[in-house]
């Protein structure tokens, strides 16, 4: 496993400090979406999110959309944008990053799970270009095993 994948993940108190230091008020909606997306094993859509029990009915889903959108641009949350399907969000965790691998039939969406083959390039991009905190999105789009069994039946 990856030096990355081997830091401990943030809790959700970390992760709510990290908004405050960005001029995030705590509020309700925020720790409730935030957990939501802690909780969840795989990242999860904007509808996902409005329809978790934990949200539905309780809060207005343009005010769910609105947070989302300024997670994201705080950094806190990361938009993977799937090519044609609908945008997931998942938590940047402080000093980590994760890189996934999409189905492109049916839409699994996993992490990997193993060293990522970019930071040594991110390392030789800094040191020749000056650049400083470069971080990287990394997907791969294929077919699942499962989809690829189903194919072949």
């Amino acid at each position: 496993m990856s030096d990355t994948h081997s830091h401990s993940r943030s809790s959700t108190d970390e992760i709510i400090d990290r908004c405050r230091s960005l001029g995030m008020r705590r509020t309700h909606v925020l720790e409730t979406v935030l957990n939501v997306l802690m909780k969840a094993d795989h990242p999860l859509t904007a509808n996902d999110i409005v329809e978790s029990p934990a949200l539905k009915g309780r809060c207005d889903p343009a005010t769910i959309y609105r947070m989302l959108v300024r997670l994201e641009e705080q950094g806190i949350l990361r938009r993977l944008g799937l090519r044609d399907r609908a945008a997931h969000y998942t938590i940047r965790h402080a000093h980590t990053h994760d890189d996934f691998i999409v189905c492109t039939r049916c839409g699994t969406i996993e992490e990997l799970e193993m060293d990522c083959p970019v930071e040594a390039l991110e390392a030789e991009i800094a040191r020749k270009s000056g650049f400083t905190n470069l971080d990287h999105e990394l997907e791969f789009f294929g077919v699942c095993p499962t989809c690829s069994a189903t194919s072949r039946a």
